[in-house]
């Protein structure tokens, strides 16, 4: 199981879509229409694909520890290796790239600044197996 760590704009999807689509289930709450019970939606994304053996992506922001923890129990608990790939990128980087989104796609500026000071690099020692950091260009 991956999971994506970054800031909105930060290019998590479009990494997704380049190197895993093909290979991985893609579960992101953005993909959620309805706001209610996200993380209950989630987690139950997470745990069907597992369960059917399919490798998966959490493409959130999944900004703290513990936001992460569950994410990370659940896919232990599955016996999957746990990835983190972290997404390095600047406010200002993020916010020019969130700029060049339409519709949906495009946050408010104030989410990405808000996930920047909450924001918190993946360590192994909160039971990652590896954690790769990309480059936001």
């Amino acid at each position: 199981m991956i999971i994506f760590v970054g800031l909105p704009g930060s290019g998590k999807s479009t990494y997704y879509f380049a190197h895993f689509a093909r290979t991985h289930e893609h579960v992101s709450k953005d993909l959620m229409r309805n706001a209610r019970s996200r993380d209950r939606r989630q987690e139950a994304a997470i745990d069907r694909a597992l369960r059917a053996g399919r490798p998966v992506v959490v493409d959130n922001t999944n900004a703290t520890p513990a936001v992460r923890a569950p994410l990370i129990a659940l896919g232990k608990r599955h016996g999957a290796r746990i990835v983190a790939y972290y997404f390095e990128c600047s406010t200002r980087t993020a916010v020019a790239r969130n700029r060049r989104r339409e519709g949906r796609g495009r946050v408010p500026d104030v989410a990405i600044f808000a996930t920047a000071r909450k924001l918190v690099p993946p360590v192994l020692e909160e039971g990652f197996d590896e954690v790769h950091v990309i480059a936001c260009e």
